[in-house]
């Protein structure tokens, strides 16, 4: 832990000054991924730009409000935990696909109809939740902690398929940002050491605009105000079928928040109660992502991204990404917003975010080492479900001879390796295979023995 000395509980206040230090913090390591998923959705699917600057805002506005739904939460809805909540990975993906084969009107059908799915399907897997030890968790979280450093590694090296990968001084301006980083945390004392995340962005940007390497945007270009637009595709259109791709991915998109649920309880020092908070963070997820689709967006996750801030930093407030959350709604609200924030160099996001990220990846390693890895099954089932979920992560379109369909499950690294867990797990564990083990154990045959 990066952090050693004890801090506020997650339902304290803090001064209202460092709480919205503390969340812009939180919004300036995130706000790229909103930002960049519309640009995405906007070339792939060729958008004009006023849909575009509709959606810029509903994504902004929806992860601010996704942000308070889980951090303050209500009744059953919400985790309240600090939580953010983004659209982007594989969900950007399907809406994607979906889009290009069947329209838009009927991607965001899809949206809706698996934002309702979450809730149909709700009580099944919550009594599934047995199954989702430490060593399951610990091997998704690992996971997820990867290939978001390999996300946060191509905004400092480029894409390997496009002109610029390798790019010197965007790599030097990445390592520099890291460097700034791991300097405020080791010299830096108080708040000058929980906003080290922060003064790595803001360093970097100064660094990157004596290198010629900002452009400053029209900021204005589309006026002061811009609110999201209900139904920018038109009125949506629900095909079950078309909606497979995204009905699939929500059972792993429930897998992966009880995940989150569990490691952010344990990044801001409360006991994890699995049967409890996993469904109030799904419920969450459900609630924003049928509103989202409403308003042109793919669905809304909640994101490890701000875990890894969380356990660097020592700032475990829900209130501080409830504050987060806020801002995201102001900011979608104003358009020259994210105009600005698009300065930020990604090379400077890419470095920040490999700090924060590898942080993931080091709660997960600590999960993993509750479980009994002395044990040869054990062993067996983390080292067979890391290596199948880092294959899509370590290569390039591993299943492309696959229909799409198939395709796009068997490339979420997450997902594959939570289902290998989930299901090796349970034949070792539990049926004639566990009963078999249990029999050959040592301590079976001392007993009978006896």
């Amino acid at each position: 832990m990066l952090h050693s000395t004890r801090d506020s509980d997650v339902d304290e206040y803090r001064p209202i000054g460092r709480t919205l230090l503390f969340g812009l913090q939180h919004l300036m390591v995130m706000a790229a991924t909103p930002i960049s998923s519309v640009y995405l959705i906007s070339g792939v699917l060729d958008l004009n730009q006023r849909v575009t600057l509709n959606l810029l805002a509903a994504s902004l506005v929806l992860s601010g409000i996704g942000s308070l739904v889980q951090s303050i939460g209500a009744g059953p809805i919400g985790a309240r935990l600090p939580f953010v909540m983004l659209p982007g990975g594989a969900p950007v993906i399907l809406f994607i696909g979906i889009a290009q084969a069947h329209g838009g009107r009927t991607a965001t059908g899809a949206v809706i109809l698996t934002g309702l799915f979450y809730f149909l399907v709700l009580p099944l897997f919550t009594k599934l939740l047995r199954f989702f030890p430490p060593l399951v968790i610990g091997t998704m979280i690992t996971v997820v902690g990867i290939n978001l450093v390999k996300v946060g590694a191509q905004l400092m090296f480029g894409d390997p398929k496009k002109p610029g990968y390798g790019d010197g001084h965007s790599i030097a301006l990445g390592m520099i940002t890291i460097g700034i980083i791991v300097t405020a945390i080791l010299v830096g004392r108080g708040v000058v050491r929980r906003i080290a995340p922060m003064i790595g962005l803001f360093a970097g940007t100064l660094v990157a605009c004596a290198m010629g390497r900002v452009h400053s945007p029209d900021a204005f270009a589309s006026g002061a105000m811009h609110a999201p637009t209900f139904l920018p595709f038109g009125t949506p259109r629900f095909d079950v079928v078309a909606a497979i791709p995204l009905l699939l991915f929500s059972i792993a998109s429930m897998a992966e928040a009880t995940g989150q649920t569990v490691i952010n309880s344990e990044a801001v020092g409360r006991k994890p109660d699995i049967a409890r908070d996993a469904p109030r963070t799904i419920r969450g997820d459900a609630v924003v992502s049928t509103v989202g689709g409403f308003f042109g967006m793919p669905l809304m996750v909640t994101s490890g991204e701000n875990v890894g801030i969380v356990r660097m930093t020592g700032v475990r407030s829900r209130y501080v990404t409830a504050a987060a959350g806020v801002m995201l709604v102001v900011f979608g609200l104003l358009a020259p917003i994210p105009r600005l924030i698009s300065v930020v160099p990604a090379a400077v996001v890419g470095g920040t975010s490999v700090v924060v990220f590898a942080v993931v990846v080091v709660l997960g390693i600590q999960m993993l080492a509750r479980a009994d890895l002395e044990d040869h099954g054990t062993m067996f089932v983390v080292a067979v479900s890391l290596g199948l979920g880092l294959i899509p992560i370590l290569l390039p379109a591993p299943y492309a001879v696959l229909p799409d369909n198939a395709r796009i499950l068997l490339e979420s690294g997450v997902a594959v390796s939570t289902f290998s867990a989930v299901v090796l797990n349970a034949l070792l564990n539990f049926g004639p295979l566990a009963r078999r083990r249990e029999a050959a154990s040592p301590t079976a045959a001392l007993k009978k023995a006896a």
